[in-house]
């Protein structure tokens, strides 16, 4: 199989976005992802998995933290920001919480240490130890087949 028929066959599963964000001597970082799952729940634990090539991957191996903001549907284009599909500048106001660097108004907020790292093909997994989780109502930002879609209940 070549490379475009494994994405394509990846693409088949509906996920929600979430936005990974961490701080590094005062500076917020972050990035969109659909690459995240819950692990445990004694520990509480959740992995996230980032590229080699991502700019964040170093950044969350230095500060050690990171948060899961999983996004509403009316967040997209919070998304499409930190995916860096806009490329004009725009000033994101943050929420804290566990001394981390949050999206306000998302879903669900999810606060973590980096408790193991594991370096598999070209990501590297991260399973965090969640510290502090803050939620909200609302309907996901979904993804499928490469495009955002609505959740119809």
């Amino acid at each position: 199989m070549d490379d475009r028929t494994f994405r394509n066959a990846m693409g088949k599963f509906a996920t929600g976005v979430t936005v990974i964000t961490t701080e590094l001597d005062g500076e917020v970082h972050g990035m969109t992802a659909n690459a995240f799952m819950s692990v445990s729940l004694n520990p509480r634990l959740v992995l996230i998995s980032i590229g080699e090539r991502a700019k964040m991957l170093n950044k969350i191996k230095e500060s050690g933290t990171f948060a899961v903001n999983i996004l509403s549907e009316e967040q997209r284009e919070v998304s499409m920001l930190f995916a860096g599909q806009i490329q004009e500048k725009r000033e994101i106001e943050f929420d804290r919480l566990a001394e981390l660097p949050v999206i306000k108004d998302s879903l669900a907020n999810i606060c973590c240490k980096v408790y193991r790292q594991h370096v598999e093909g070209d990501h590297t997994l991260f399973i965090g130890e969640v510290t502090d989780i803050v939620l909200r109502d609302g309907a996901p930002l979904a993804f499928y087949e490469g495009k955002y879609r609505e959740i119809v209940g």
